[in-house]
């Protein structure tokens, strides 16, 4: 079971290099970057995404929208490794899906990380905090 929380303000340099926070990447030396929804990254530990790709097994061959989801998903995809000097390196592909220039916005999404443009992070977020209740209100706990 994963906790990743918070948010935190970083940036990227000329390199597509940037560091995740010590609170959400602990101990990892290996990454797993995937494109996620609504433009951001998605960013997982090692033991998260075995577990995400073993339920993926469960779905039929059958089922081809089910397919199709997991081929999108699965073919972005990429190991990244941390340095010696704890930097990662954003596939360039996911840095132009996410429309990352230099401000990013880190956050812990439960079992992911998430990695945002920081205009896109704004944007999706402006209204949520007057919004909070209702927003809150669609989770099931």
């Amino acid at each position: 079971m994963f906790f990743l929380t918070g948010e935190y303000d970083h940036q990227i340099d000329a390199k597509n290099r940037i560091r995740i926070p010590t609170k959400l990447k602990g101990k990892e030396e290996k990454l797993y970057f995937s494109k996620g929804t609504n433009g951001c990254i998605f960013v997982f530990y090692e033991a998260a995404i075995k577990e995400k790709l073993e339920k993926l097994e469960e779905v039929k061959i059958a089922d081809i929208d089910k397919q199709r989801g997991i081929r999108v998903f699965t073919k972005s995809l990429k190991l990244v490794e941390i340095d010696t000097v704890g930097r990662l390196v954003i596939p360039s592909e996911l840095k132009e899906y996410a429309k990352i220039t230099k401000d990013v916005k880190i956050c812990g999404a439960g079992s992911r990380i998430e990695i945002w443009s920081k205009e896109v992070y704004d944007e999706y977020f402006k209204e949520a905090d007057e919004n909070f209740d209702e927003n809150f209100s669609y989770l099931d706990i």
